[in-house]
């Protein structure tokens, strides 16, 4: 019998397991972490704060679901992993052994280095823990302030305004998430957070935390920030998202090469061949770019878990990885990222962007998420005869379709022509593409 252990409870983790029963009816499977609550749903955290979901509803592995998986669970730290004894030591707990360990661990959030980070109100978010704290305190909140330049840092504005506070917005750059939206998308979520009342600073820094003058015995406390221009914004209140490392220090220790995060092949073995990486802790060899690359998002986390856990119980499974791809909301606009979005100097690659102009027709399989915006935009970074990536805002009903044709490398010459045509009707040009080319591979 094959000794399993887990070490994380994040998607990878849960993924790997599931995978290893599906060929192990078996193996003994062990899962180990510290997180108080266990498996939840990371994306969902940005609508807990905004009051959309209870707490209760995170929750995407009830109690009783590791007996039906036939799995041990283990709440616990793991402090060390013995390579050459095939054991890990579990912090309160006895050691356990294994005969294939998985490193699901996860990713940090990056700490925000200046002085004042350590008063109370200065907060990130990490887990459900850093979620619950956030909530509680913007509840008294009468002004915050977010630093960071992502979707984490936008959640983090949207959920502390939804709770009523002021919220102030730094940015490094002259525009929201300038590597990855172009400037009319940046100046559409920008325009959507002023009408909900929050102050955008752009090109701002923060250099300190400053401390509120309290009464005697009280706690020490945020009671503002100063940026690099001198100014100061009084906050009850700093949370930041400034990027996310892999956890790293436990495989380091055990002597598993790590480069930015641990590093594995596209079976996902590290340099011990008895040892996996899966999830946001890993950086996995992409046979496709020659590069072993790190991905933070829910869905390839998932997808390296169920390769993990194949490859751990005897299957030969390589994770090739998979377009980007993201469903998100930006500023209450829900936004799909597809493949390559960037701008880019790639000769081959012309951009083609419509907006509020082009129709947007029901399509066969179309999921609509939401209707009725104000907003619906849609760029495409075509190549010579492929979509290398798509941004759709608003109406999602291209989504789905974009993403098998970019994911599959679909050649478009037939319709290459029309798209790049001034004024075309780019929405329907493509749903007639993909009517037939659906029609024409169903089977």
């Amino acid at each position: 019998m094959i000794r399993y252990v887990i070490v994380g409870t994040g998607v990878a983790a849960i993924a790997a397991a599931e995978a290893i029963r599906q060929t192990d009816a078996s193996g003994e499977i062990t899962i180990i972490g510290d997180d108080p609550h266990g498996y939840y749903s990371r994306p969902g955290l940005a609508y807990y704060l905004t009051n959309e979901i209870p707490a209760r509803l995170l929750s995407a592995y009830p109690a009783d679901s590791y007996d039906k998986l036939g799995a041990h669970f283990i709440r616990g730290r793991v402090a060390r992993i013995r390579p050459n004894q095939h054991l890990v030591d579990i912090d309160g707990h006895a050691s356990e052994g294994y005969d294939r360990l998985l490193l699901a661990v996860g990713a940090s959030a990056v700490r925000l280095e200046i002085p004042g980070t350590e008063l109370e109100g200065v907060l990130k978010l990490d887990h459900f823990e850093d979620a619950k704290r956030i909530a509680k305190q913007a509840g008294s909140s009468r002004a915050a302030v977010v630093v960071g330049g992502g979707i984490t840092a936008l959640e983090l504005v949207e959920g502390l305004n939804a709770r009523g506070a002021s919220v102030h917005y730094l940015m490094r750059g002259d525009r929201y998430w300038g590597n990855v939206l172009d400037e009319t998308e940046s100046r559409i979520i920008e325009k959507r957070l002023r009408q909900e009342g929050v102050i955008l600073h752009f090109n701002t820094l923060v250099v300190a935390a400053l401390e509120k003058r309290a009464l005697f015995g009280a706690a020490r406390r945020i009671g503002a920030v100063r940026t690099m221009s001198g100014e100061i914004i009084p906050c009850d209140l700093l949370a930041y998202a400034i990027g996310v490392a892999p956890r790293t220090t436990l495989a380091k220790q055990a002597g598993i090469i790590c480069d930015r995060g641990i590093l594995a092949n596209e079976y996902l073995q590290t340099n011990l061949a008895d040892v996996y990486a899966a999830g946001d802790a890993a950086q996995i060899f992409d046979p496709a770019s020659g590069a072993a690359l790190v991905d933070s998002l829910w869905g390839p986390a998932r997808e390296q878990g169920t390769a993990a856990g194949l490859n751990m119980s005897g299957r030969r499974v390589p994770y090739l990885r998979p377009i980007p791809f993201n469903v998100t909301r930006l500023a209450g606009l829900p936004t799909t990222i597809i493949g390559a979005v960037g701008t880019g100097n790639d000769l081959d690659v012309q951009g083609i962007v419509r907006g509020d102009s082009a129709t947007w027709r029901q399509i066969p399989d179309a999921i609509v998420a939401q209707g009725g915006f104000e907003v619906n935009r849609l760029r495409l970074m075509v190549g010579e005869k492929v979509i290398l990536g798509a941004i759709v805002m608003g109406d999602q009903k291209l989504s789905m379709a974009l993403e098998t044709l970019i994911r599959q490398r679909v050649d478009i010459t037939p319709i290459h022509g029309r798209l790049l045509q001034p004024g075309a009707r780019v929405a329907d040009v493509l749903a007639d593409f993909w009517e037939a080319w659906r029609m024409q591979h169903a089977s």
